[in-house]
Parts: structure tokens; C-alpha cells; sequence
């Protein structure tokens, strides 16, 4: 029985076929279903979990290389919700670009972990170091 870190089998197993510079999103609740791409849904409740939490959870075994968020996140959010996210991430570099433009490398992704979090444009595409 596994008695510490990630519990949860399906994304257990998701994490470890990522490979160098494969990438995985971590979405938000309202985040669209992606066809053919495989999801596993943590969401429980509105903000449980969120984003930032699967991805501490996330960092404990996994090398982070790069992330992605849409720029329309700076914009849409609190400063201090920029505050927790560069802090937890830092000095992982995160790539701002338009939410069109993230959802464009969505389908490269090996797959796509579906959260509870509420809020806008939370959503993350991380490439394996």
C-alpha cells in the first residue's frame, strides 16, 4: 500500500509515462473535454482541488522544466493570486501566452488532470525537465 505522496492510481500511472519534454495540463473545472486524451478527474467540489495544489503534489516526484498559462490569467485575477502562483513555481519559467494560443498545445500533451478550481484561467500546461 502506498502510504505517502500522490495516492490516487490513475494519476499515479498518467505521471509516470510522462518522458523528457512531454508535457500534461493541469485545468481548471470549467476546462472543455478533450477527445482522445486521457483525463483524470480529481475534481471534488468547487475549489477542491485546485490547480496550485495538484501541482505541489505534483513537484514533490516530478521535475518541472517549463509551464505554460494563458496571459489573460494576470488579467482576470487578484495580484496576489499572481503572488501564489510565480512564488510556487519560481524558478521555473512560466511562457504567458493568449488562452488561444495555450489551448493550442493541449492535444500534444500525454494527458490532462481535470481539478475542482474556480478560478479564471488557473489552467497549466507543464513540459518534463
Amino acid at each position: 500500500m502506498i502510504k505517502t505522496g500522490i495516492l490516487n492510481p490513475q494519476l499515479n500511472s498518467l505521471l509516470s509515462r510522462v518522458r523528457h519534454t512531454n508535457t500534461l495540463v493541469i485545468a481548471d473545472r470549467g476546462f472543455p473535454f478533450w477527445p482522445g486524451l486521457e483525463t483524470v478527474d480529481l475534481s471534488l467540489v468547487d475549489d477542491v482541488p485546485r490547480v496550485v495544489d495538484v501541482l505541489r503534489a505534483i513537484q514533490m516526484n516530478w521535475v518541472v522544466g517549463r509551464i505554460w498559462m494563458a496571459e489573460e490569467f494576470r488579467h482576470h485575477n487578484t495580484a496576489s493570486a499572481l503572488a501564489a502562483i510565480t512564488s510556487m513555481t519560481s524558478p521555473i519559467p512560466i511562457c504567458w501566452e493568449s488562452h488561444v494560443d495555450f489551448k493550442k498545445r493541449v492535444p500534444s500533451a500525454i494527458g490532462l488532470i481535470r481539478t475542482g478550481d474556480t478560478t479564471q484561467y488557473a489552467n497549466m500546461i507543464l513540459e518534463s525537465a
